[in-house]
């Protein structure tokens, strides 16, 4: 890492609450191939929380990333805004999101604050750092 990782008392009530629901959701995942369970939280523009594990399958690429799970819940749910992201791993180093999850997470926010945790910390980013330039499609009916 660059940066060193900060400690959970460096961060805010409200990013705390993030990385704690994450947490949780880690202890979720259905991970029996691959033993790394990952969760994920997102806090919607609304201020709801909606969180997502990650869910494998013996045919891997029908397995589910926690933070493209959460990122759906939230969709189901009704919102389509995101204000932060926080992915945890409860090994080292910290898991940072995968490119596919980038790009399904910039579908809904340009620049939400993404924190990635684990035992021995939290790492702070901006999403545009993550991905500087995502793909963007622009329906015919969002360019009138």
């Amino acid at each position: 890492m660059s940066q060193p990782l900060l400690s959970l008392a460096e961060l805010t009530a409200e990013e705390q609450l993030l990385v704690e629901s994450a947490r949780l959701a880690s202890e979720r995942a259905y991970c029996r191939y691959s033993k790394y369970s990952v969760g994920a939280a997102i806090r919607g523009a609304s201020g709801q929380v909606y969180t997502g594990c990650n869910v494998e399958n013996a045919s891997y690429g029908a397995t589910m990333c926690a933070e493209r799970s959460a990122v759906f819940a939230m969709v189901a749910a009704g919102e389509r805004r995101i204000a932060s992201v926080c992915v945890y791993a409860p090994g080292e180093p910290v898991a940072m999101p995968c490119g596919m999850c980038r790009q399904v997470i910039s579908e809904f926010c340009r620049d939400a604050e993404v924190l990635v945790a684990g035992p021995g910390g939290v790492l702070r980013r901006s999403f545009a750092a993550l991905l500087p330039e995502a793909f963007e499609l622009v329906p015919e009916e969002d360019a009138r």
